[in-house]
């Protein structure tokens, strides 16, 4: 199994790191005790889920756990997994300013201030840094750059290295999918509805994909929808996101709509992409 370690100085990022790396399919857990560690795996190993990507969020809030954090890193080692630390970390002013934002004491700060709190963790923290296989310092960064840096690491891994595309076909009298990040209508190219031989097929028909494609338009219209989404496809990833939506519409929901989908999944699925397909209307009278 694939393990990352995700630590550092507290008000650094861990949190976001944590939820990106559960959005990109890790199972993500935090604070367990070293001594855990490989009992943990054992759970997983004997599990008929198939979940192999898991990140550990540790930080000195485990007291006297924290320091076999090394023990129990050792012992995933020793069982074949893979063990990866990423530590984060930022200037004082920054995480100064962090606390002071959120109104959260430093776990270390005791009775007194934050930057003396900082200065200690710091300190205690040296040995697990210089351990690290990754070090990100998210003083100057924003959170979309924060993520950019943390797909470098997830990329690592295969499971996690794509974006998702999801492919929807839906009919607007039903109205739009909620969760569609981008709307594509084909209501305006030749309706095979009215078509008295061809209306009870559907677009995953050979019948009803040759007559909606026959047209000028429809082809046409179809390679500037292909061209946008692989643009739109590679800034998303840039950006952190683990999956782009797209609805494609037609009036009912059967025909062109489902063509369209059908035509997107298959040439973009060709081409390396993770595709997954839906049709919303497909079995509704």
């Amino acid at each position: 199994m694939n393990f990352k370690i995700v630590t550092g100085l507290s008000g650094a990022g861990k949190s976001q790191a944590i939820k990106a790396f559960e959005d990109k399919g890790y199972y993500c857990v935090d604070n367990l005790p070293p001594q855990l560690f490989e009992k943990f795996a054992e759970l997983f190993e004997n599990s008929l889920d198939g979940i192999n990507n898991i990140a550990m969020g540790i930080d000195i809030r485990g007291g006297e756990f924290f320091e076999n954090i090394f023990i129990g890193l050792e012992n995933l080692k020793s069982g074949g997994h893979d063990v990866k630390i990423l530590y984060l970390e930022a200037d004082a002013e920054t995480l100064v300013k962090r606390f002071k934002e959120s109104r959260r004491s430093h776990p270390m700060a005791q009775d007194k201030g934050i930057l003396e709190g900082i200065v200690k963790e710091r300190d205690k923290m040296k040995f697990v840094r210089e351990k690290a296989d990754y070090i990100i310092n998210t003083s100057n960064l924003n959170i979309s750059e924060f993520k950019q840096r943390l797909n470098i690491i997830l990329e690592e891994d295969n499971d996690s290295k794509s974006l998702r595309l999801y492919i929807k076909s839906f009919g607007f009298k039903n109205g739009i999918p909620l969760d569609a990040d981008m709307v594509f209508d084909t209501r305006f190219l030749p309706n095979p509805y009215y078509v008295k031989d061809l209306k009870k097929f559907t677009g995953n028909d050979k019948v009803i994909r040759e007559y909606v494609m026959s047209f000028d338009e429809s082809r046409e219209y179809y390679d500037k929808i292909k061209d946008i989404i692989k643009f739109m496809l590679p800034l998303c990833d840039k950006e952190g996101r683990n999956q782009l939506i797209v609805g494609v519409g037609c009036t009912g929901g059967h025909h062109r709509s489902v063509t369209f989908a059908n035509l997107l999944y298959e040439e973009l699925s060709l081409e390396g992409l993770i595709v997954k397909i839906h049709h919303r209307e497909i079995d509704k009278i």
